[in-house]
């Protein structure tokens, strides 16, 4: 998933799709475990999008507190 992709979604879809990520990669980590994992560079994948969801969530929290000023 790309990170113009990520910027796209509402703050309610990208919480939603970090917790599907997580669930893959939890799933990938168990068949990775239990030697049936046939694509090992999903795991990668997987990763680097849920680090793609956090720096993007991060950017938008930063990006309000900049706006309204205290």
């Amino acid at each position: 998933m790309k990170a113009a992709e990520i910027r796209e979604l509402t703050d309610e879809e990208l919480a939603l799709k970090l917790e599907e990520l997580r669930r893959e990669h939890l799933n990938l980590r168990f068949q990775k475990t239990t030697q049936q994992l046939e694509k090992p560079h999903l795991i990668r994948n997987v990763r680097r999008d849920i680090a793609r969801i956090y720096s993007i969530s991060s950017e938008r929290r930063r990006a309000k507190n900049v706006k309204s000023p205290a």
